[in-house]
């Protein structure tokens, strides 16, 4: 018997194929409406879906054009606005006859010394926003400080004066702050005797407030930002200065040797020849005496402590300044054969200590308006580091020794 033969059933697997298809389609179909409608929902209510989403502000970083400095000691300050309020200019003694140690000065922004008599050095100390409980002792003017303190248009800040000087306050049309207990006052006299005239910074801004002094337009150095001066440490070129009074792009440094000590010898009275020893750490120049010992200051809180001796209130700093100068000038008796006349315009040899190293040239000043200029011996302009400067005239007769 012949077995039958079987044929593969190709309609049930057609319609096997068919189910699938269809099954497979509607499964698609219905993904695809639940898209449809979930997009819908997601674009007419958003706000169910989005209200947990936060996005934070970014902060605007800070460039290098946003930064401002002072026009005094080229220091960054924080608007610059800063720059057009009240500046002082105050006479400060710096006798052995109790006028040390001064209370304040370490926040001088410049700082000129010159002999007011008799070998006695004295100090024309440029203030500006001051924050010490006590600024002083207080002395008389000399014309030749003046003349420095004109291109800050200052107050005049002052006990009286030589008549010339006198003169030309008044005639000049100078704010002008001369000995006044309303804005200043006496402290106890012991040692200090007569060098006992103080002030405070809250009196000096009351005094620019009560007579509408309330704005200054000073005349500072050129000099280079803080990050410019970081790349002129000893022994590095200077590039690209910082333009407060004329642009230049001319290095103003060379390639100078180190110098860690200074003599500066205003006469053949060592009490009041200073030094200074370069500190690293600090880059600054740490002031001292020849006859020995630190020339230290009262170092006062910057707050309201009223009318105190900076003895009792105050704590010892030695000064340091980060620029040293020292200019050469013409001196001489003046008329009473006592006081001093200093030549104040013109030009002369020039010494500038910063960053440990030196450059010599000469310092320039067309008119008592006019601000110093500092040029090196190629007759490049000097650029200053940012710091508090002070400046010595040294008469022609005195000498610097490094």
């Amino acid at each position: 018997m012949e077995s039958e033969e079987i044929k593969p059933d190709f309609k049930i697997k057609k319609e096997s194929k068919s189910k699938l298809w269809i099954t497979t389609t509607s499964l698609g179909f219905v993904s695809l409406i639940t898209a449809i409608i979930l997009f819908v929902l997601t674009i007419t209510k958003p706000e169910e879906k989005l209200a947990d989403l936060v996005f934070p502000t970014l902060p605007t970083p800070k460039t290098e054009d946003t930064k401002a400095y002072s026009t005094l000691t080229g220091l960054e300050i924080s608007d610059a606005s800063e720059n057009n309020l009240p500046v002082f200019c105050m006479q400060t003694p710096n006798g052995l006859d109790g006028a040390r140690p001064q209370a304040g000065i370490n926040e001088a922004k410049v700082v000129f010394e010159a002999i007011a008599e008799a070998g006695i050095t004295r100090f024309a100390a440029i203030y500006q926003n001051p924050q010490s409980a006590i600024i002083g002792p207080i002395r008389s003017l000399r014309l030749y400080y003046l003349q420095w303190d004109t291109p800050f248009d200052c107050t005049i800040t002052h006990a009286g004066g030589a008549d010339d000087a006198i003169q030309a306050v008044r005639a000049g049309g100078y704010k002008d702050l001369t000995e006044n207990y309303q804005y200043m006052y006496r402290g106890t006299v012991g040692s200090r005797r007569w060098n006992n005239l103080f002030t405070t910074s809250n009196y000096l801004k009351q005094f620019a407030s009560n007579n509408g002094f309330s704005t200054s337009n000073p005349t500072g150095f050129t000099r280079f930002t803080p990050e410019q001066a970081s790349t002129n440490k000893i022994n590095e070129l200077a590039n690209n200065k910082l333009d407060i009074l004329t642009a230049s792009t001319t290095s103003t440094m060379e390639l100078s040797p180190k110098v860690e000590n200074i003599t500066l010898r205003f006469g053949n009275i060592d009490t009041y020849n200073p030094t200074y020893h370069y500190n690293a750490s600090t880059n600054s120049y740490d002031r001292s005496y020849v006859y020995g010992g630190a020339h230290e200051v009262y170092n006062c809180p910057g707050e309201d402590l009223g009318e105190k001796n900076p003895e009792s209130v105050c704590e010892l700093k030695q000064l340091s300044p980060s620029v040293v100068i020292a200019i050469i000038v013409q001196e001489k008796k003046s008329w009473d054969n006592y006081h001093e006349d200093i030549t104040t315009t013109g030009s002369g040899s020039a010494y500038v200590f910063q960053n440990g190293t030196i450059t010599t040239g000469t310092w320039h000043k067309g008119s008592k308006e006019e601000q110093f200029k500092f040029y090196d011996e190629a007759g490049n302009e000097i650029a200053l580091v940012p710091g508090q400067t002070w400046i010595s005239a040294i008469p022609q007769y005195g000498s610097v020794e490094y």
